[in-house]
C-alpha cells in the first residue's frame, strides 16, 4: 500500500519545546486526595424491652442495607457516549505552542473555539467538548530514568480539568510514553481517572523501544496492550460507578498498531481509533480510508487535523468534508 503520510520529523523548535518541558513538569502525586463519602449504612439496634409472660419474642431486626451509589453522569447528561454525542476537541500543552492549539492563550478562549467548530460538526448529535492535554510528553533527551518522557504536574492537570468542568466538557490525558510502558504511564494517572470526566488518549507513534529515538522512527503498540488498558479503565468505571469513558488511540500509520482484533467490547469504555498525521485533504482521506478498512465493530472512528501543518499542503479540511468521511468520525480533534 502506498504510504501517503510521512514520519513527522521533530523540528528544532519542537525539540527545544520538549526539552524545556523537563524544567516545568514533574511526576504526579499518586495519593488520592478526594474526600471519602461517609457510609449511610446503620447498625442494627438491639431490642431491650422485656417481654411479658405471654408475649412472643420480637424478631431480630434486619440490618438496613447500604443504598447503591447513584451512577454519575457525563457533563452534558447520560452515561453513554454514543450515539448521543460527537466528541470535538483541541490538543496541546501549556508550555509550548508547538505542542498544539490547546496550549495557546487562555483555555476558556480555546473552549469557545471548540464550541464554534462543534456547532458545525454536530449533524444531529450533541457535541461534547474535549480538552486533550498532553500529560505525558515525549522529549528529545533521555532524562534521569532514560525514559525519554516527562509527566505534567498535578497543578497543570487540575487547571485543565477545572476548565473542562466550567464548560461541561471532558479531559483526556494524552500519553506519549517514550521508552516507558504505555500501561505504566496510564496507571500513574489513576487518581485522575477515578473522576467521571477524565480519560486517556494514547499516542503509540511515540511508544519507542530501546533501539529507537523519538521523532526518528515510529513507535508501536499492540491491540493486546490497548485492550489491557481498556480492561483497566472499565474496572475503574465499574468500581466508581462512573459514566462511560472514551479510550482514544491515535494512529498515524498501519505500522504503529498491530492486531487490533484483540480489542474487545466493554460496558464502561468506548475505544476510538483516531486517524492521525499531517497532509493535504486528499492525502488525509486516502490514509483514513486505508486505516478504517474493516474497522472492528468494537472500535469507533476518530479523525485528527492540524491547524498549521495541514495548511502548508493545502486548505484545512472543512467540517462538511470531515463529516463526509466513511465511517463518519465520532471524535474530531484539532491540534
Amino acid at each position: 500500500m502506498k504510504r501517503s503520510w510521512r514520519v513527522r520529523p521533530v523540528s528544532v523548535a519542537v525539540i527545544l519545546a520538549m526539552t524545556l518541558l523537563v524544567a516545568g513538569c514533574s511526576g504526579p502525586d499518586l495519593s488520592d486526595s478526594r474526600p471519602t463519602a461517609p457510609s449511610s449504612a446503620t447498625s442494627p439496634q438491639t431490642m431491650t424491652t422485656a417481654p411479658s409472660p405471654t408475649a412472643t419474642p420480637s424478631p431480630t431486626p434486619t440490618p438496613t442495607p447500604s443504598p447503591t451509589p447513584e451512577q454519575l453522569e457525563l457533563p452534558r447528561g447520560g452515561v453513554e457516549l454514543f450515539p448521543e454525542y460527537r466528541l470535538v476537541g483541541f490538543s496541546g500543552h501549556p508550555y509550548s505552542p508547538a505542542l498544539g492549539r490547546l496550549g495557546i492563550g487562555a483555555i476558556d478562549e480555546r473552549v469557545a473555539e471548540i464550541e464554534d467548530l462543534g456547532a458545525q460538526l454536530a449533524e444531529g448529535r450533541t457535541v461534547l467538548p474535549v480538552l486533550e492535554l498532553i500529560a505525558v510528553v515525549v522529549q528529545a533527551a533521555p532524562g534521569a530514568d532514560g525514559a525519554y518522557r516527562t509527566r505534567a504536574s498535578d497543578d497543570i492537570i487540575a487547571d485543565y480539568l477545572e476548565a473542562a468542568r466550567r464548560h461541561d466538557g471532558i479531559l483526556l490525558l494524552n500519553v506519549q510514553p517514550g521508552r516507558s510502558s504505555m500501561e505504566e504511564e496510564v496507571r500513574s494517572l489513576e487518581k485522575w481517572l477515578k473522576e467521571p470526566d477524565v480519560s486517556v488518549a494514547l499516542d503509540p507513534e511515540w511508544d519507542i523501544n530501546a533501539d529507537q529515538l523519538p521523532g526518528v522512527s515510529y513507535g508501536h503498540t499492540t491491540g493486546e496492550e490497548i485492550n489491557a488498558i481498556a480492561t483497566y479503565l472499565d474496572g475503574i468505571v465499574q468500581e466508581e460507578n462512573l459514566p462511560q469513558k472514551p479510550l482514544v488511540f491515535h494512529q498515524v500509520s498501519a505500522s504503529v498498531v498491530s492486531n487490533e482484533a484483540a480489542i474487545q467490547e466493554y460496558e464502561g469504555v468506548e475505544v476510538i481509533k483516531s486517524v492521525d498525521g499531517i497532509g493535504s485533504a486528499g492525502m488525509k482521506i486516502e490514509t483514513y480510508n486505508a486505516l478504517m478498512k474493516d474497522l472492528s465493530p468494537n472500535i469507533h472512528a476518530g479523525f485528527k487535523l492540524f491547524f498549521e501543518e495541514d495548511v502548508k499542503l493545502g486548505p484545512l479540511m472543512t467540517p462538511a468534508e470531515v463529516l463526509a468521511l466513511t465511517p463518519q468520525p465520532e471524535y474530531i480533534l484539532y491540534e
